[in-house]
């Protein structure tokens, strides 16, 4: 990647910083709607459900296998071409499962060709290129802040996507789908404007991405917060893919998952932001087991009662002040114990773990439906691991090793 020259510098930071903001916002805002395609969609092409969650499964995996690839692949060559490389690769898996009329498409579609856009767009990307962006200091409240934006997509993309579905058919809907998805290649453009902005080594940094990759491997906070990640991963993708089916089986209104889904996104944006505020005054291994063991005692309070309308909005809110509160945490975490050269490799291994949880979400909470008719095992089990995961990252997630001098940020 070439480095910024002197006249380069400084560089303004909203560009990247809005750019950064709608992509993630566009990105998960459609994946995580997705599930209110399950029904109308395995009845259309006649797929099962464990079809449609074995391909959100895939997906997740797919996403998970191709970040730390993708996030080495933006530290060598630039930001800018794999994102806007991942936005064409979102736009052919919509147009894929738009134009589905069996099995075999709906799992291209919806689960390796979107799993690898979400590499490109999600998260990842989004985070490395903001933190390159601003000060240290202003770290953690900006993460914060991007990471709140990446909902505001989901408040837009259920309700859309619920009353096409509603009216003319799942099919327009994904077709309103491919329409924002293609707002995402501006958005990639202005956040890779950070390709820009110099990520020189700092005193004792690894020379290189086998050795960076090794000393996270080393590291026993990275390991704590890589494990911990997997069970965000297993909750979430759940809680997204299954809720729909499960207030169907509940006899709960079909707007009702769409309406739930828009109280997560809309929660978010305080939840993340708060999150990220928090982070920069508090350590942020212990915010991250607090959240972790927040969820899943909300998790259980919701699925032990039968859900009702009221219930169902109120457990959405709670969940969604603490959906995407762990990214602003754990890229937090990453840049200060790596530095920025090599944070979106980083982030990318740390966020394989998490997508292995995200694929057994998905796909074993599908299994054990189709198996038991009931989602009662799979909750359990979210909510056990969940506290388990909370618990030792609060013990065990402290990084002892002393922190390196910071970078001073060309930017303005």
């Amino acid at each position: 990647m070439p480095a910024a020259t002197p006249a380069q510098a400084p560089i303004k930071a909203w560009p990247i910083l809005f750019g950064a903001a709608l992509l993630l916002s566009l990105a998960l805002g459609l994946r995580q709607s997705l599930g209110l395609f399950m029904l109308p969609m395995t009845q259309g092409i006649g797929a099962s459900v464990t079809d449609f969650t074995l391909s959100i499964a895939i997906q997740n995996a797919v996403w998970g296998i191709t970040q730390p690839f993708v996030g080495a692949a933006a530290d060598r060559y630039g930001i800018r071409p794999v994102a806007i490389g991942g936005a064409l690769l979102y736009i052919a898996g919509l147009a894929f499962s738009a134009f589905a009329t069996g099995p075999l498409a709906l799992t291209l579609g919806t689960g390796p060709l979107i799993g690898i856009a979400l590499s490109c767009t999600a998260a990842a990307l989004n985070m490395a290129a903001a933190a390159r962006a601003v000060s240290p200091e202003r770290r953690s409240q900006v993460l914060g802040m991007i990471s709140a934006c990446g909902s505001l997509g989901t408040f837009i993309a259920a309700p859309l996507a619920q009353t096409l579905i509603a009216g003319p058919g799942w099919r327009y809907a994904m077709y309103a789908f491919i329409a924002l998805a293609l707002v995402m290649l501006p958005a990639a453009f202005l956040m890779g404007r950070a390709d820009r902005i110099p990520t020189p080594p700092r005193p004792g940094e690894a020379s290189s991405t086998r050795e960076v990759i090794a000393e996270a491997l080393r590291r026993p906070a990275f390991l704590v917060m890589a494990s911990a990640y997997f069970v965000c991963g297993l909750q979430l993708v759940f809680l997204t893919t299954h809720l729909p089916t499960y207030l169907a089986m509940c006899g709960m209104d079909p707007m009702l998952s769409a309406e739930a889904i828009a109280v997560i996104g809309a929660a978010n944006v305080a939840g993340s932001f708060g999150w990220g505020w928090l982070g920069g005054r508090f350590p942020k291994h212990v915010l991250l087991g607090l959240l972790y063991t927040l969820r899943s005692l909300a998790l259980a309070a919701y699925f032990y009662f039968p859900p009702s309308p009221a219930t169902t909005l109120a457990f959405a809110a709670v969940m969604g002040l603490l959906w995407l509160g762990v990214s602003p945490l754990t890229s937090g975490m990453i840049a200060s114990m790596f530095g920025l050269r090599y944070m979106a490799t980083i982030s990318g291994i740390a966020f394989m773990t998490h997508q292995v949880g995200s694929f057994l979400g998905a796909w074993g909470g599908g299994l054990i439906y189709t198996a038991l008719g009931s989602y009662d095992r799979a909750w359990q089990f979210g909510v056990l691991i969940g506290l388990i995961a909370g618990l030792c990252q609060i013990a065990f997630g402290e990084d002892r090793r002393p922190a390196a001098p910071a970078l001073r940020e060309a930017v303005a």
